[in-house]
């Protein structure tokens, strides 16, 4: 994904969509994705399968995850985000940018990314949209996957945390005494 993000910023795009392979993000939804992008209401839209008509079933275990994830996320961004799993995205040229640089994971971007995103001052609107069941590829989330995506979230999840808490206490000590 980064090199096709490299690849429209070096090209002057002015937004992406970006989208999962397995063919569950329906491409109706990418005008309403990139309205708010483009019109500069938002640097982040952030598909969302929970907003608007829901028309897509989760299992149950990956519902407790999701769910999770979602306090976790609207916790630290101050504002409900009910799909913080969701690779159906719009960004803006300026979020290409930041996703250029070498804090991007190299595995299962996700709301590690979005904490990122609102840490570095980005606007993060949800859009609602529809997702299909897969129709080809298997699921990241299955067997010992599970066990991994989830260690590596709260691990990535900590170090954005620690990263931008730390840094905010580096500059708080640097501050001239009144």
């Amino acid at each position: 994904m980064q090199a096709g993000f490299k690849y429209a910023l070096a090209h002057g795009y002015e937004a992406v969509v970006q989208m999962d392979g397995d063919c569950q993000h329906d491409p109706r939804s990418i005008p309403a994705l990139l309205e708010p992008v483009l019109a500069g209401e938002t640097d982040v839209a952030l598909g969302s399968r929970f907003t608007g008509k829901v028309t897509y079933e989760v299992p149950p275990l990956r519902k407790l995850g999701i769910a999770l994830f979602r306090s976790i996320v609207s916790f630290f961004v101050k504002q409900p985000i009910t799909d913080p799993t969701s690779g159906f995205q719009a960004l803006n040229a300026r979020v290409l940018s930041f996703y250029t640089g070498d804090t991007y994971p190299m595995d299962y971007p996700d709301s590690d990314v979005l904490l990122a995103l609102h840490f570095a001052g980005f606007r993060i609107r949800e859009v609602p949209v529809v997702m299909r069941p897969r129709v080809r590829g298997t699921s990241i989330h299955g067997g010992w996957k599970t066990v991994y995506y989830l260690a590596k979230m709260f691990l990535a999840m900590s170090m954005v945390l620690l990263r931008h808490y730390g840094a905010r206490r580096r500059r708080g000590a640097k501050a001239p005494a009144p």
